[in-house]
């Protein structure tokens, strides 16, 4: 087996654009107890920077109202949720990503809608009254919060416009004049806050180019580009609780990022921000492949690479609290948690916590591995081996090559795998409960962790720790190696033989 020989310079910074944003179901969920306990589960073992979600202007927020006073229809708006999500978000220090829609009832020219909240997805049918709206939203924003904190906020109008069950029609040219209204209307405000678009989702990216080329003829203000990237194909098979598709291979993710950045770069606004405001492997809310140990091992590279070419990318969801559907607390299975288990992690939690504990100056970064130094100078790795072949085997075979300046170091290697952290196999073994009990619940709760390995390594004659590792079939492992003193002998005449069982 050919080692893998680390370098000891530093190869530059890791990025932390992977962890700049994380999606959520529509606002009106952060008013559950469960929703918030979750929450605070992501923002202790990751933390976060910025929260994404739907419906900030649907009906069950609740902002927008109109009041008939004799023959006159007056318009009001009504703020009482709305800070109530945004006050618990900021007190977990995240900072709102703030999609713009959907459309009022009271506002909307026709009755289509999404999902069983029936977000409306038309356009104003007066948008005046939609600009006054966007700036009674903001200035009540910055009246609550601060110009200063606001500043940092960014606006992004609708939610994939391309899509005729999210836009009328699809309707380019009206996502484009809805787009204008809205940027005006926020930059009359202040010039200083953030507006972008168009949160198209994959497979249009030529409406990329004509959105920024309609900006710039226009002159219309945009300080960002959104767009969303799922790697799922058609589906093979849909049932009323299970949505089955394969998935592409990860480097195709990878591929959209940088292919829709080269073309930011070839439009007027080559040096805008490029926000992928949502990603996953499978767009579908109850595709079980989010469940599963191969979503973390997937994911891993994108986590690793995806910040080269994008300012953030926001996984879709964190939370299994959730409705994405025509029935209302529909199993659910792109989130964190595990069914409507919300505070079971699932492996791809496990990942993102794993990739929280790497340090800033990357050493190395392959394929199937990154190696980071922390400040102290200790050393963190994650390794995956993403197989997407059904079957046992496929154990990889690892051997690294570490430079370090300490003689001993302690070894901690926690792995999430098919056997490991692994609570979906869990379930199903149990029978696939759709209403567990409590001894269930905690059952999978203790299926949840990931496996943990401990060691004391020596440096070699060379100057190198020698780390030689074995994958499991889509097992993603964190190793972290702090350097040690080794204390034994200072406790006086300690003897580990005179023990029952042990040898010293």
């Amino acid at each position: 087996m050919k080692p893998i020989i680390v370098a000891a310079k530093g190869k530059g910074k890791l990025t932390e654009n992977w962890k700049y944003c994380i999606g959520t179901g529509r606002l009106g969920l952060a008013l559950q107890k469960e929703y918030l306990d979750h929450l605070k589960i992501i923002q202790e073992k990751i933390g976060f920077k910025y929260i994404r979600g739907h419906g900030l202007l649907s009906d069950d927020v609740g902002i927008y109202r109109e009041m008939k006073i004799g023959e006159e229809v007056k318009v009001f708006y009504n703020f009482t949720y709305i800070d109530r999500i945004f006050d618990s978000f900021l007190d977990l220090n995240l900072r709102p990503f703030i999609e713009l829609g959907f459309m009022p009832d009271l506002l909307a020219s026709g009755d289509q809608t999404i999902f069983y909240w029936k977000g409306n997805v038309t356009p104003p049918k007066d948008y005046q009254k939609w600009s006054d709206l966007v700036t009674a939203v903001v200035e009540h924003f910055i009246e609550r919060y601060g110009l200063e904190e606001v500043k940092k906020w960014p606006f992004e109008v609708w939610n994939e416009p391309n899509l005729v069950n999210f836009w009328k029609d699809a309707d380019k040219q009206e996502y484009f004049k809805l787009y204008k209204v809205t940027a005006l209307a926020i930059k009359a405000v202040n010039q200083d806050l953030q507006v972008g678009g168009p949160a198209i989702c994959g497979g249009a990216d030529e409406w990329i180019v004509d959105f920024l080329e309609f900006c710039h003829k226009e002159e219309v203000p945009v300080d960002f580009v959104s767009r969303h990237a799922y790697t799922s194909q058609s589906p093979k098979k849909v049932t009323p609780d299970y949505y089955y598709q394969d998935l592409v291979d990860n480097t195709d993710m990878l591929q959209q990022f940088e292919e829709v950045r080269g073309l930011i770069k070839k439009s007027a606004f080559s040096d805008l921000p490029f926000h992928i405001t949502e990603y996953n492997t499978s767009y579908s809310p109850i595709n079980p492949v989010h469940d599963t140990p191969l979503n973390a091992a997937y994911l891993a590279r994108i986590l690793s690479e995806g910040g080269d070419y994008v300012d953030s990318f926001s996984y879709w969801t964190f939370s299994d609290v959730f409705e994405e559907s025509d029935i209302p607390k529909a199993p659910f299975h792109g989130g964190f948690g595990l069914i409507a288990l919300h505070s079971i992690p699932k492996p791809t939690f496990h990942l993102f916590a794993f990739f929280n504990r790497l340090g800033e100056e990357m050493l190395y970064r392959d394929a199937q591995m990154i190696i980071t130094r922390k400040e102290n100078g200790s050393i963190a790795l994650v390794a995956w081996n993403t197989v997407m072949e059904k079957g046992e085997g496929f154990e990889k075979d690892l051997l690294i090559q570490i430079p370090v300046s300490s003689d001993q170091y302690f070894l901690k290697r926690q792995s999430v795998d098919e056997h490991h952290a692994n609570s979906w196999k869990v379930w199903k073994e149990m029978g696939r409960p759709r209403f567990p009990d409590k001894q269930s619940i905690e059952t999978l709760r203790e299926a949840s962790i990931p496996k943990l390995m401990t060691a004391k390594i020596n440096k070699e004659e060379e100057g190198y720790l020698k780390l030689a590792i074995t994958l499991s079939k889509n097992e993603v492992t964190l190793i972290e190696l702090n350097e040690m003193k080794d204390e034994t002998e200072t406790y006086k005449g300690i003897d580990d033989s005179l023990i029952t069982s042990y040898t010293s």
